[in-house]
């Protein structure tokens, strides 16, 4: 596997460590128990059913070993020194997008804690990786897959 350093907050490492949790001491026994059941229906090579299953318990155990993995390489970032005069890692970030004519605002984050659901961008994403080191009242224009986007830093704060 990878030695590439994950970037990392308090949070982000915490939800981590409890999906770890949830894989390791729940999830297994769950997958467990439907190979159990499964090779009670009979011959495993026509059971659907146990071939489900396996597979399952193929993704659970590479999610741990993936989780596993980040967590042997994490660099914590200290909250308490995240800058609001430019965006870092760790920035809660309003932009202004020219396009749709509104504020958006986005936590910049390390890979290892993306979620696009919580406006939680990765420092690696074309929007990320533009931002940082940006200050407020900055206009930049972010080739994405789905076009070109032209935004303006309207604020950098932290948590």
């Amino acid at each position: 596997m990878s030695d590439k350093k994950y970037l990392i907050t308090n949070d982000g490492l915490r939800k981590l460590e409890e999906e770890l949790e949830y894989l390791k001491t729940i999830k297994r026994k769950e997958v467990t128990e439907k190979i159990k059941v499964a090779r009670g229906y009979g011959d495993l090579s026509e059971n659907s059913e146990y071939d489900e299953a396996k597979n399952e318990q193929a993704f659970v155990e590479g999610r741990i070993a993936e989780i596993e993995n980040k967590l042997k390489n994490i660099e914590l970032i200290d909250e308490s020194e995240i800058s609001t005069d430019v965006v870092s890692i760790g920035s809660v970030v309003t932009l202004y997008d020219f396009e749709f004519e509104e504020e958006v605002t986005y936590t910049i984050v390390g890979s290892a804690e993306t979620d696009t659901f919580e406006n939680k961008i990765s420092n690696e994403s074309p929007v990320g990786a533009e931002i940082i080191g940006r200050k407020v009242d900055e206009e930049f224009i972010v080739n994405t897959p789905g076009g070109n986007c032209k935004y303006k830093i309207v604020k950098i704060q932290r948590k």
